[in-house]
């Protein structure tokens, strides 16, 4: 195995030291591509040094909606998925280095710098020979959908994290990793442990790496809402299905209609209004990922209070980077 230069390296990679977490190892271009797609997404993969083989394996270790894994190519590579979609990949070298261009932005990614890859950006990767990453991929909705319960609302647009990450040299993430890899080395698979795992690795990215609701997260954490809003939140999480009006919300909170409208603005930085909106297409999304098929979009969003099919594609284009369609095609 390769080591890391941080003298604790070991517990970052014990997990995979086991065979049982070997998913494959081909020296076949083809299978190569196919079993990587299995685990990411679709892609093609090219072989960009004039050789005809590589010598390439991956461990991989689930942990519901996160899961970690160990790649290596054994060859010079190019990588093209377009768009990841539906996961986030935080890409941490172990050997080598590798090339990441992400919507045309340029990261050399070598030891200690780790690449964190968006859904929605475009992707290009070229891998040398020796390189070896570590690579946590995690579930796209599971990771908004925790941003969302930090901030007290629900997000306006897609989580966008910057390129690249110091992984050694950041205390919080490297003693995350470590952590990680201890407890999968003792607990089994589908352990009860699992689901405290993997939100310790969505939470620990979100507040190490800076994204785009970075400050808004800061903002809120050193201000508490009043309660009003606070009422008003809560009962259209519970009642997202039924008819609300902004009379209705401001006579529930006690409060006026202006200062209803000034505490959302104040502390959540949408009106009581685009708060439900959100939180009707967060229900559509969830609904048509676990839908059965015969179901349509336009049922799917009836449901939800959605009249205008137009508007709302391109409210739920916006928030969630794909059509409807294309998430119910998914699922």
């Amino acid at each position: 195995m390769s080591s890391l230069s941080h003298p604790h390296s070991a517990l970052a990679l014990s997990l995979l030291d086991n065979d049982e977490r070997l998913l494959f190892t081909s020296r076949d271009l083809r299978e190569v591509e196919g079993e990587v797609s299995s685990i990411f997404k679709p892609h093609r993969l090219e072989i960009t040094d004039g050789s005809t083989r590589l010598h390439s394996r991956l461990h991989h270790v689930p942990i519901g909606q996160v899961s970690f894994n160990r790649l290596k190519y054994g060859g010079e590579v190019r990588i093209r998925p377009e768009r990841l979609e539906d996961f986030y990949l935080v890409q941490m070298p172990l050997q080598g280095e590798a090339h990441i261009i992400s919507d045309g932005k340029p990261l050399r990614s070598m030891a200690g710098t780790a690449s964190v890859l968006n859904p929605t950006q475009t992707l290009d990767m070229c891998w040398n020979t020796v390189c070896d990453q570590l690579i946590l991929r995690i579930d796209r909705q599971a990771l908004e959908q925790t941003c969302s319960h930090y901030l007290g609302r629900p997000i306006k647009k897609p989580v966008v994290f910057e390129l690249g990450l110091a992984w050694q040299a950041n205390p919080h993430w490297y003693s995350m990793m470590t952590y990680l890899s201890q407890m999968l080395t003792q607990a089994t698979p589908g352990h009860l442990l699992y689901p405290q795992l993997e939100q310790l690795v969505i939470g620990t990215l979100l507040n190490v790496q800076p994204h785009c609701y970075s400050q808004a997260l800061e903002s809120d954490h050193k201000r508490l809402a009043p309660r009003h809003v606070k009422r008003v939140e809560e009962y259209i999480q519970a009642h997202a299905d039924e008819a609300i009006t902004p009379a209705m919300l401001a006579e529930l909170a006690g409060v006026s209609l202006r200062t209803l409208y000034a505490g959302f603005k104040d502390f959540r930085d949408v009106s009581p209004m685009e708060y439900l909106r959100s939180v009707r297409l967060q229900r559509v999304r969830e609904d048509l990922c676990r839908q059965a098929p015969e179901r349509s979009v336009t049922e799917v969003a009836t449901r939800w209070g959605f009249g205008h099919m137009g508007r709302f594609s391109r409210e739920y284009r916006r928030l969630f980077g794909e059509k409807p369609s294309e998430t119910k095609r998914k699922y």
